[in-house]
């Protein structure tokens, strides 16, 4: 679930779709991941990129999955701390289960409306 914005506890968006809890957790990570280097600006102190974060970062979680869930409270302050160095961990795109809903052939047209 995407948690951005003033929202609180509710979602801005649920994607669902995921595989396993494994592609689940991998897609949360790398949209948080993303959502942080977004925030980080030229000099700017690790604390800083946090509070950039909390003001106008994007945070997920993973439902349904308890202990096993990843959460970003784990990884939140390497993120700030450390610069990404290999762009793919913050490519949560590829990882997008909607991407497969797109790349699905489409369906029968009379299927579609109902006849």
């Amino acid at each position: 679930m995407d948690l951005s914005g003033a929202n609180g506890a509710e979602p801005v968006e649920t994607v669902t779709g995921f595989r396993t809890l494994e592609h689940a957790n991998a897609f949360a990570r790398r949209y948080v991941r993303d959502s942080v280097e977004r925030c980080r600006a030229p000099g700017l102190k690790p604390e800083e990129v946090m509070s950039t974060w909390f003001a106008f970062g994007e945070d997920a979680t993973v439902e349904g999955a308890g202990e096993h869930a990843w959460t970003s409270g784990s990884e939140l302050a390497d993120f700030a701390g450390q610069p990404v160095r290999d762009a793919e961990d913050r490519n949560w795109r590829a990882l997008d289960p909607r991407r497969d809903e797109d790349d699905a052939p489409p369906g029968d047209p009379a299927e579609e409306e109902g006849e």
